[in-house]
């Protein structure tokens, strides 16, 4: 697989672009606004929902020019550290908060799920033609450094007719704090009792030492080492991996079936399992023969008090758009709608943001159903 280092950062380049404008154009404020005044909002955090968010901002600059949104990301630890702290307007992370978290934070915080999609194993194996197949022991044993050459009798036996390159397995995983990491975590200790016991779940873990690994940060950095490192594998936010045309694992689910990630088995996937009233719902292992099988909501992070009720009122305008526009938009770049309880539940909750100034927020067109 051969692709030019700029493949990367091309779908970022109209986002740039854009945020340039958005930073130094001026428009007169409409009188129909519901801010009646320039307002901006701050958020970073996980990087899988990255795209979508500066999407939705920069489109919704174009409908309101008075209101700036700028999202960066940094991974959901570092997203999550900053919302506890105060020092942004909202947040996102892959794995939400914990009970303990959100009590620390100084103003307070919410958890919303925006949209969702899978964590996909996303590889570089020359000469490979069809979409490399491999089965829940496979893949957890090339994670643990067992499985460490694509010649591997098990790897064949998952892919007949295949002929793999004589090239030893480059583990790519990310470096630093991020939802990407619990969430597949999160599976591999749902279907592994190996796993669970030596590598355990979480945000930050301690990966083999033995075999090829390499850490990198981001999904960019995940990206890059994996187009640029013949015989390499590692896992990536959906919307990355389709966004760079690179090959994606076809993985073996809970009802035996080897299944591809895309919008089709991710809904199948979030259908299996109902969103509780907190949103604390965590899909380690989903039942179904169409599911896809290590998927993930990714969560706003609002705060709960804001000292300045523009704010608070543009954030429900933000959460607003994204509900309803912004999830007929999610598809086309490679992220999964909210099932429509879903918004229905996201809707109501977040007009608790800002009693004073509450929008009543609405979802306004219908999504798939939940």
């Amino acid at each position: 697989m051969t692709m030019p280092r700029c493949t990367i950062i091309a779908g970022y380049f109209l986002i740039v672009c854009l945020s340039v404008c958005m930073g130094s154009c001026t428009q007169d404020i409409s009188e129909n606004s519901p801010l009646g005044a320039r307002v901006a909002l701050t958020g970073a955090g996980a990087g899988f929902p990255a795209i979508l968010y500066q999407s939705w901002a920069i489109s919704l600059y174009r409908d309101m020019p008075e209101l700036k949104i700028n999202y960066q990301s940094m991974g959901s630890g570092a997203g999550v550290k900053q919302v506890i702290k105060g020092v942004i307007d909202f947040g996102g992370s892959d794995v939400g908060m914990t009970t303990e978290e959100v009590a620390q934070a100084k103003f307070g915080a919410m958890l919303l799920p925006m949209t969702a999609g899978a964590v996909v194993l996303a590889y570089n194996v020359p000469g490979l033609e069809k979409p490399l197949r491999l089965s829940r022991r496979s893949y957890t044993d090339i994670l643990l450094g067992k499985i460490t050459h694509w010649r591997e009798p098990m790897i064949g036996a998952d892919n007949p007719g295949a002929t793999f390159p004589d090239l030893p397995i480059t583990v790519v995983h990310r470096s630093d704090g991020s939802g990407a990491n619990a969430v597949l975590t999160a599976h591999l200790a749902a279907i592994s009792p190996e796993w669970k016991k030596t590598i355990g779940v979480g945000k930050n873990v301690d990966w083999p030492r033995t075999g090829r690994f390499i850490g990198t940060k981001g999904n960019d950095g995940v990206t890059m080492q994996i187009l640029q490192m013949p015989g390499s594998i590692g896992y990536l936010d959906y919307a990355f991996a389709a966004n760079n045309d690179i090959g994606m694992a076809a993985l073996e689910n809970r009802a035996g079936r080897f299944v591809l990630p895309n919008h089709e088995s991710a809904l199948a996937s979030l259908g299996a399992a109902t969103m509780p009233p907190d949103f604390r719902l965590f899909i380690t292992d989903p039942e179904g023969p169409d599911s896809y099988p290590v998927v993930t909501y990714t969560w706003l992070l609002p705060l709960r008090r804001y000292k300045d009720p523009l704010k608070a009122k543009a954030m429900e305008i933000f959460i607003e758009y994204g509900l309803n526009q912004g999830q007929d938009v999610a598809p086309a770049l490679g992220y999964a709608p909210l099932p429509q309880y879903v918004r229905e539940q996201v809707a109501m909750a977040a007009d608790r943001i800002s009693p004073d100034y509450t929008l009543t927020l609405q979802v306004k067109n219908p999504g798939p159903k939940g």
